[in-house]
Order: structure tokens, then C-alpha cells, then sequence
């Protein structure tokens, strides 16, 4: 009899410890912040559009730019966009969009293309001006096969340089990483 008794009682410290080690194992899933803004005092934000000022000037990369920028902040934060006078501003300029030869083939002529797209930004936090930076640039760069012509590619690498610049941008404004 003592014997089934310590058998339930092992029984029941067994299921007691395993709960125990399932629930401290269970995995919690959540989304980080994705920004760091304090929606009491920051509701609204102005970007004036970024001209090009870039020496070789491809047309729909500003436009392009200004939307994809516009964009990230309107979507991701909860932040009105306004014409002027916003509780932050964005501006600047694109001051680089330039192709360098970056791989040689064993013939000696070129085999990669660099591309590379720069902008300048202006940031002011006029809840924190501490925040605030002036002249920092942004950079990213996309190769191709320089058997490619860079009108056939260039839609696609600007897409994806702008969408990586506008985010270096997003963390160094609102996401304070």
C-alpha cells in the first residue's frame, strides 16, 4: 500500500515538474517597436522633397525617392504628414548616383558595375532638439553584370538602393537603434 501511495506521489511531482519545464520553455512572440517616438508630444512630420543634385541625373529617382521616404514614415508610424512646420523634418538632397567599374575578368576588362546612391539629410526633432543632425549622408550600391546595359537594370537597383537608404534614414530618425 505504501508502495502504490509513493507511486501516485511521484506520479503527480513528475507532472508537476514537467508543466513546470514546459511552461518555462514556451516561446513568446512579439514585434519590437518599430519606433521609438512618443506620440504624446511628436504627431506630425514634414519631408520636403530631396532634389538631385547628383552629376549624372537619372529622372524618376528623386520622385521615386521622395515617395518611397514618404511612404515609410506614413505607413510604419503613426505620424501625419505635413507641408511645413512639422514636430519633425526631414529634408536634403541626392548628391551621388554614380557607376564605377568594380570587378575585372581574367581578359582585363570589366565584369561588375557598382552603383552607388548617396543622399545628404537634415533632421530636426523640434520636441528634442538634441535629436537633431544636419549633412549626414546616407549610402547603398547594387552591382551588375557589366554585359548589361544600365538602363536595362536600373529601375530595379534604384528600387532597391532607395528602399534600403529610406530606411537608414527611418532607424536614424525615429527608431533610435
Amino acid at each position: 500500500m505504501d508502495w502504490v501511495r509513493s507511486k501516485r506521489v511521484l506520479a503527480v511531482v513528475a507532472v508537476c515538474v514537467l508543466a513546470t519545464v514546459l511552461y518555462s520553455c514556451r516561446i513568446s512572440i512579439g514585434l519590437a517597436p518599430i519606433s521609438s517616438i512618443d506620440y504624446n508630444k511628436v504627431k506630425t512630420i514634414t519631408i520636403v522633397d530631396f532634389e538631385n543634385h547628383a552629376e549624372y541625373v537619372y529622372g524618376p529617382l528623386a520622385i521615386e525617392f521622395n515617395q518611397r521616404l514618404r511612404d515609410m514614415f506614413t505607413q510604419q508610424t503613426r505620424l501625419r504628414l505635413v507641408d511645413s512646420g512639422g514636430d519633425l523634418e526631414i529634408s536634403g538632397e541626392i548628391i551621388g548616383y554614380n557607376q564605377y567599374n568594380e570587378a575585372v575578368d581574367a581578359s582585363g576588362f570589366s565584369s561588375k558595375v557598382k552603383l552607388t546612391l548617396t543622399v545628404r539629410v537634415d533632421y530636426v526633432n523640434n520636441t528634442n532638439h538634441e535629436e537633431d543632425f544636419t549633412g549626414q549622408q546616407f549610402s547603398a550600391f547594387q552591382t551588375y553584370d557589366s554585359s548589361q546595359l544600365l538602363t536595362s537594370v536600373q529601375d530595379g537597383l534604384i528600387e532597391v538602393m532607395v528602399k534600403d537608404i529610406a530606411e537608414q534614414i527611418f532607424n536614424s530618425t525615429v527608431a533610435n537603434w
